[in-house]
C-alpha cells in the first residue's frame, strides 16, 4: 500500500463523525445519554398525552413511545444474553476452579461478604426509619392500600430453587392466546452449579463438553460486547421514558419516605463502600470509575439481571479473574441486593407500621435484619423489591395492603435501588479477590484510566498484527515454494 493511500484512508477516518463519537470515553457517552434522556423526557412530558386508541391505549405521544421502544429493545437484548451467560459462565468457572486450591473458601467468603454488606445496609435503613417515622409524616390516602398480586414467602424461595425444567424456562398464556416465555435466574444458577460439579466428577471424559462451553462463552461474550456498546443509546430511551411516564407528583405525598430511601442508599454507596474499599487497601477512585458503566446502566434499566453482563464485564476489567467473576457476579445478581432487599424493605416495613399505628419492638427489628440478610434470594426471578417487601411484612405480621401505598413511587425508587445493587455486586468480588491475593492490582488501578474504547482498539490492533503476521508468513513461504519448484524443474 502506498503512502498516499494510507494517509488518505487515515484522513477519511478522521473526518468520519462516527469515528469521532466512538473516541469519546465510554463513561462520558453514558453521561451524555443521561443528560439527553432527561431533556427528551422533559420534552415528552410537556407534549402531554394524545387521544387513546386501540393501538395506543395509554395515550402516549410519539416521543414517549419512541423512547420506551428504544429502552425496551436495549434491555431485552441484554436479558436475552443472561440465561446463556449464567449457564456457560458458571459451568466454565466451576471447571476452572478445580485448579484453584481455595475454591470453597472463595465461595464461602463471597457469601459472607454478601451478608456483611446486607447487614450494614439494613441497619442503616432501620436507623433512618426509627429517626424519621416516615409513615407518620406521609400524606398518602388509605384508599391506595392494596395487597400486591405477587407475594413472596419462604416457601416461594425453597420451591423456586427446584428447576421446573432443565433450562429453567417457564411459559405463560395471555388473554389473547399468545404464549410468553420467561426464565428463572435462580433456577438457572442451580442448574449451572449442578452441571459444573458433575463435570468435575466426570473428569477427563467431560473435556469435549468443556471445550464446547468455553468456545460458546467466548461467542456470548463477543455478542455481549456489541450490546454493551449500545448502552448510551439505551440510556437515552430508558431515562427519557422514565422522566416522561413516572408519577413524579406522588413524591410530594411520600416525601419523607423517598428521602429516607435515597439518603440511606447514598450513605451505603458513598460512605460504607468507600470505607470497606479503604480498609482493604483499595483505591476508592479506581473502583467507582471502573464500576460507573454498570452503576449508571443499573440506574436507568432498573434491572439487576439485565445489567449483569455489564457488571461482570466491569468487574473483570478491575482485575478480578474471570474464573471467579463468572461465578460471583451471577450469584450476586440473584442474591446480593443492598437496595431492594435491605434498605428498602426495612424502611417500607417501618413506613407501613407507622401508617397503621402498629408499634415495632426490638424483636421486630431483629426479624427485619434476619429477613434482609437471609431472604434476598427469594426475590430472584420474581418481582424484586415488591416480593421482598411482602416477605418482610408477612414475617412481621403487618398488613400486606401496605404495599399499595408505595406502588406509585416504586419506579422512581427502583432506579436508585438497582444502581446500589449492581455496585455492591461488583464490590464484593473485588474485595474478596484482594483478600485472597488473586486481584490483578495493576488492572484495578488502571481501570480508572482504561476505557472500553481502549480495550476495543487494543483488540483491533491485535487482530491487525495477527493478519500482518499471516501475510508476512505467506509472502515468506511463496519464494521458498518458487525456489523449490525451480529446483525440481532443474532436476527434471
Amino acid at each position: 500500500m502506498s503512502t498516499s493511500t494510507t494517509s488518505s484512508s487515515v484522513s477519511t477516518r478522521a473526518r468520519n463523525p462516527l469515528t469521532a463519537i466512538t473516541r469519546i470515553p465510554f463513561g462520558w457517552q453514558v453521561l451524555i445519554g443521561l443528560v439527553l434522556g432527561i431533556v427528551l423526557g422533559l420534552v415528552a412530558a410537556q407534549m402531554g398525552p394524545v387521544a387513546e386508541t386501540e393501538a395506543n391505549p395509554d395515550g402516549a405521544n410519539w416521543l414517549t413511545t419512541t423512547l420506551d421502544t428504544i429502552g425496551t429493545i436495549f434491555v431485552t437484548l441484554l436479558k436475552a444474553l443472561v440465561p446463556p451467560l449464567i449457564f456457560l459462565a458458571i459451568v466454565t468457572s466451576i471447571a476452572n476452579l478445580r485448579g484453584v486450591t481455595n475454591a470453597a473458601r472463595l465461595a464461602g467468603k463471597t457469601l459472607l461478604w454478601f451478608g456483611i454488606t446486607s447487614l450494614i445496609a439494613v441497619s442503616i435503613g432501620i436507623a433512618l426509619g426509627v429517626l424519621t417515622t416516615p409513615g407518620a409524616n406521609s400524606q398518602v390516602s388509605a384508599d391506595a392500600a392494596e395487597a400486591s398480586s405477587t407475594q413472596g414467602g419462604w416457601l416461594d424461595f425453597l420451591t423456586g430453587l427446584v428447576p421446573s425444567n432443565f433450562l429453567g424456562i417457564t411459559g405463560s398464556a395471555s388473554d389473547d392466546g399468545s404464549v410468553s416465555l420467561s426464565f428463572n435466574a435462580l433456577q438457572i444458577l442451580v442448574i449451572s452449579i449442578a452441571v459444573g460439579i458433575a463435570v468435575l466428577k466426570v473428569g477427563e471424559k467431560a473435556e469435549p463438553f468443556l471445550r464446547f462451553t468455553g468456545s460458546a462463552l467466548e461467542i456470548v461474550q463477543k455478542l455481549l460486547w456489541w450490546v454493551i456498546r449500545l448502552a448510551p443509546i439505551g440510556t437515552v430511551g430508558l431515562l427519557g421514558n422514565a422522566v416522561a411516564s413516572y408519577g413524579w407528583e406522588a413524591i410530594g405525598q411520600l416525601g419523607v419516605f423517598v428521602a429516607d430511601v435515597y439518603i440511606g442508599m447514598l450513605i451505603v454507596l458513598l460512605v460504607v463502600y468507600p470505607v470497606l474499599l479503604r480498609a482493604n487497601g483499595l483505591s476508592i477512585a479506581s473502583f467507582f470509575r471502573g464500576v460507573w458503566p454498570a452503576t449508571s446502566l443499573g440506574f436507568v434499566s432498573r434491572s439487576s439481571l439485565g445489567t449483569m453482563p455489564m457488571t461482570q464485564t466491569v468487574t473483570e476489567r478491575m482485575g478480578v479473574p474471570r474464573h471467579y467473576a463468572s461465578f460471583s457476579v451471577p450469584l450476586g445478581a440473584t442474591t446480593k441486593m443492598d437496595g431492594c432487599a435491605a434498605i428498602y424493605p426495612a424502611l417500607a416495613a417501618i413506613f407501613v407500621a407507622n401508617f397503621y399505628g402498629v408499634p415495632l419492638g426490638v424483636t421486630d427489628y431483629l426479624l427485619i435484619v434476619l429477613v434482609s440478610v437471609l431472604g434476598s434470594a427469594a426475590t430472584a426471578g420474581m418481582t424484586g423489591a415488591t416480593v421482598m417487601l411482602t416477605l418482610t411484612l408477612s414475617t412481621l405480621g403487618l398488613p400486606l395492603e401496605g404495599v399499595g401505598l408505595l406502588l406509585a413511587i416504586d419506579p422512581i425508587l427502583d432506579m436508585g435501588r438497582t444502581a446500589l445493587n449492581v455496585t455492591g455486586q461488583s464490590l464484593v468480588p473485588v474485595i474478596v479477590a484482594k483478600r485472597e491475593k488473586i486481584l490483578d492490582k495493576a488492572a484495578y488501578d488502571a481501570s480508572a484510566r482504561t476505557s472500553f474504547q481502549a480495550e476495543q482498539k487494543a483488540e483491533a490492533d491485535a487482530a491487525e498484527r495477527a493478519e500482518s503476521d499471516d501475510a508476512t508468513a505467506a509472502s515468506t513461504e511463496a519464494p521458498e515454494a518458487t525456489d523449490a519448484h525451480e529446483a525440481a524443474g532443474t532436476r527434471a
